[in-house]
């Protein structure tokens, strides 16, 4: 795959000298969709207002679609489309008046059947004579996506999308960033629900203290950087790991009756036949046993943690 948005060097240091970014480079395939990942005030949005040409770089280049984002500004503007993290929106406006002013702003001319399109996609379209502020918290954030895609961008930054909206509707607004992509929307997501990036994401970035940490495509981040757990339901408790089993990495869990063992999944030898050898050496017997992959949360705060050492 090509480049859509291509970040060089992009720093930021704002008046007081905090750094908000410190030389972050990454390249965004046309067609994917990347997770941006970190906590509070790592840099997330930094980076998105300045793609988005609401904050000016200290230091550094961003191109989209091969514009210059500063020499040819309106070029890259008109790629892009936003769905910031607030419900800033005129409240007696209409649904349908607010998409199309959206559009215009682009200097698009008013085109009823993809408006419609995008409305119907966004279960909007039975609402869109009514007037933004009787909408519902999850509709109006919806609102927000019909007003970032008015234009017909083909760069998408979703900054928290699904932030205050319920569980069923966050699955439902899954289903349309899915379709976006399908369509050939590139989608850049921020999230702080670690599921939305492991579930939807094709490759995942890391960003902590201004720095991206990590980038990485997920399925291989996970394997990479993932842990493996098994877990022996014990047939008598014990009140700790037996100095024969030391070599291993164990933990005694639920009042004794589990034995847990954790191992490296790039590891050629997993060790737990010999594990269980040995258990059955010390006359520790098992029930059931049980294996479980570390999540991409955990990955993240592992990540996140060693970066504040």
């Amino acid at each position: 795959m090509s480049s859509i948005l291509s970040i060089q060097g992009l720093s930021k240091t704002y008046a007081g000298g905090r750094e908000a970014l410190k030389r972050v480079d990454l390249e965004i395939e046309k067609g994917e969709i990347f997770a941006l990942l970190g906590p509070n005030g790592a840099g997330k949005t930094t980076l998105i207002n300045i793609v988005c040409g609401i904050v000016t770089p200290t230091q550094g280049r961003v191109t989209v679609g091969g514009h210059d984002i500063i020499d040819d500004y309106r070029a890259a503007r008109s790629m892009i489309g936003l769905v910031p993290q607030e419900l800033a929106m005129t409240p007696f406006e209409s649904v349908m008046a607010s998409v199309n002013f959206s559009r215009g702003l682009f200097g698009k001319q008013p085109n009823p059947a993809f408006t419609k399109k995008v409305l119907s996609s966004l279960a909007l379209w039975d609402r869109k004579d009514s007037k933004l502020v009787t909408l519902s918290g999850g509709m109006k954030r919806r609102v927000l996506i019909a007003k970032a895609l008015a234009h017909e961008p083909q760069v998408l930054f979703l900054d928290e999308p699904t932030a205050g909206v319920d569980v069923e509707l966050r699955q439902e607004m899954w289903q349309v960033v899915r379709e976006l992509r399908d369509s050939g929307v590139t989608i850049i997501l921020t999230t702080h629900y670690i599921e939305e990036a492991e579930l939807m994401a094709d490759r995942v970035g890391v960003i902590n203290k201004g720095e991206l940490v990590l980038v990485e495509e997920k399925n291989e981040l996970m394997r990479k950087m993932g842990k493996k757990r098994l877990v022996l339901q014990l047939d008598q408790p014990l009140a700790a790991v037996p100095p024969q089993l030391a070599k291993y990495d164990l933990s005694v869990g639920k009042d004794g009756r589990e034995l847990v063992y954790t191992y490296d999944t790039k590891a050629q030898n997993s060790g737990i036949t010999g594990l269980l050898d040995e258990c059955a050496s010390c006359g520790i017997g098992f029930h059931d046993l049980q294996t479980s992959q570390s999540s991409l949360e955990e990955i993240f705060v592992n990540l996140v943690h060693e970066g504040r050492k």
